[in-house]
């Protein structure tokens, strides 16, 4: 049974820093490219960073190049999202996602809400 459960959003002062985590399991973790995706109200789905299977390579949206920082660990099969310096446009329901490049296969995480507000 494939699980993705993201946890460590919360509500935040603007210039804050969060960490959230997305837990995998029920697929081969180490064979997937893992995102972030954030959804603020109204707005479209948004990919906001990226990081290889083997955590060899990340990307990241303009819009927190510099604040965020993506990485992973194969051995407890989990993802990370690293946010500093957090303004109140990064409010949001972040998601995680699986994609495998190959197969085209994509499994997503439930959300979890950042909220950004003094």
């Amino acid at each position: 049974q494939v699980q993705v459960v993201e946890s460590g959003g919360g509500l935040v002062q603007p210039g804050g820093s969060l960490r959230l985590s997305c837990a995998a399991s029920g697929f081969t973790f180490s064979m997937y490219v893992m995102n972030w995706y954030r959804q603020a109200p109204r707005n479209e789905r948004e990919l906001v960073a990226t990081i290889t299977s083997a955590g060899g390579s990340t990307n990241y949206a303009d819009s927190v190049k510099g604040r965020f920082t993506i990485s992973r660990d194969n051995s407890k099969n989990t993802v990370y999202l690293q946010m500093n310096s957090l303004k109140p446009e990064d409010t949001a329901v972040y998601y995680c996602n699986a994609h495998h490049p190959w197969l085209g296969r994509d499994y997503w995480g439930q959300g979890t809400q950042v909220t950004v507000s003094s």
